[in-house]
């Protein structure tokens, strides 16, 4: 459910590199205690899976990017970044769990490779995962085995155009050389976090909805606030991904400031941690009350936040934001 932590990619220097099986070279990668098959390393021989939170976006790409397509003898096989939902397997798509067990190799984060079912961990031939803030080497890894003919998934939580990898493995391919056709890319959606979050709360989403991430290593802070003060000023329904890091934990003090700014202290604000997943927990707070949740365990990474608009309301435990139905009709 997030694309971010305060976590970094351990990843060491320095690593031997290794003779591919897919037609590249690869660095092995001590940290993570994986050795890639189809990666390619860097001209240097430091590992390709070498990523870390706080670089842009640029400088991430720069770094990793290396084999083109011009290296890989195999014809192409296929890419699909597949959306996993919430979190638990009733809660991904039929067609997700059938592409998935389709997949020669799985390729993820960590944590989203340890939500798959185990008939779909069985069926792949190979899973390989990267800790937090890997989002280039994985999807660089999951590029490089598809280029070497592999049928490749690419695997996060929610949905894949939802502060996820879709774009960037796009974004990859062209920069190697190679096209989304040629690789036969495809996008499986999944339930992304506001929806699956929205339904734990009753029907906080029905209006104009507007997301925004605060632990977003890819933007600046400036930039976040500003969306924040024109979501909060508008009216919108808000959601808010990833809202609370240990670094980034001014961050949210901020969200809260702007917030109340525009906001009346009553408003009905949701609050939903690890949403489909076994710690999961839901409450509905008012605004005035979310600052001095910023330091417990019910914000966090896996949280997410649906404020209100001047509308909401709760009735009987659940959020409720009129879509204006009654302005037209009796009922």
């Amino acid at each position: 459910m997030t694309t971010d932590d305060d976590t970094t990619d351990t990843t060491a220097d320095g690593s031997t590199d290794t003779e591919s099986s897919c037609g590249a070279s690869t660095g092995t990668d001590e940290a993570e205690e994986r050795t890639s098959k189809c990666g390619a390393s860097d001209s240097d021989g430091s590992s390709s899976s070498s990523s870390g939170c706080e670089s842009t976006k640029g400088e991430a790409t720069d770094e990793k990017i290396s084999a083109t397509v011009d290296d890989f003898q195999s014809d192409p096989g296929r890419l699909v970044a597949v959306g996993l939902g919430p979190g638990q397997p009733e809660g991904m798509t039929g067609r997700a769990r059938s592409t998935l067990m389709d997949a020669e190799h799985i390729v993820g984060y960590t944590t989203y490779v340890e939500l798959l079912p185990d008939e779909v961990t069985e069926a792949a031939d190979e899973l390989y995962d990267t800790p937090m803030c890997g989002e280039v080497s994985r999807t660089e890894e999951a590029i490089d085995r598809a280029l070497a003919g592999k049928d490749v998934a690419i695997i996060g939580s929610g949905d894949p155009n939802v502060y996820a990898l879709a774009g960037l493995a796009l974004e990859i391919l062209e920069s190697k050389g190679a096209t989304a056709s040629m690789v036969d890319f495809e996008v499986v959606p999944g339930v992304p976090a506001a929806q699956s979050c929205g339904a734990r709360l009753g029907a906080p989403l029905v209006n104009d909805t507007v997301s925004i991430s605060l632990s977003d290593h890819l933007t600046d802070m400036p930039t976040i606030e500003s969306r924040l003060h024109a979501a909060a000023k508008e009216g919108f329904t808000i959601t808010i991904y990833n809202p609370w890091s240990r670094k980034r934990r001014e961050n949210y003090a901020k969200c809260c400031e702007i917030l109340e700014e525009h906001r009346a202290p009553d408003t009905p604000v949701g609050v939903v941690h690890g949403a489909g997943r076994d710690d999961e927990r839901v409450e509905v707070v008012e605004l005035r009350e979310l600052a001095d949740l910023g330091e417990t365990d019910l914000v966090d990474m896996t949280t997410t936040l649906v404020v209100g608009n001047e509308e909401t309301y709760v009735w009987d435990d659940r959020m409720v934001t009129p879509r204006g139905y009654e302005s037209k009709y009796d009922y």
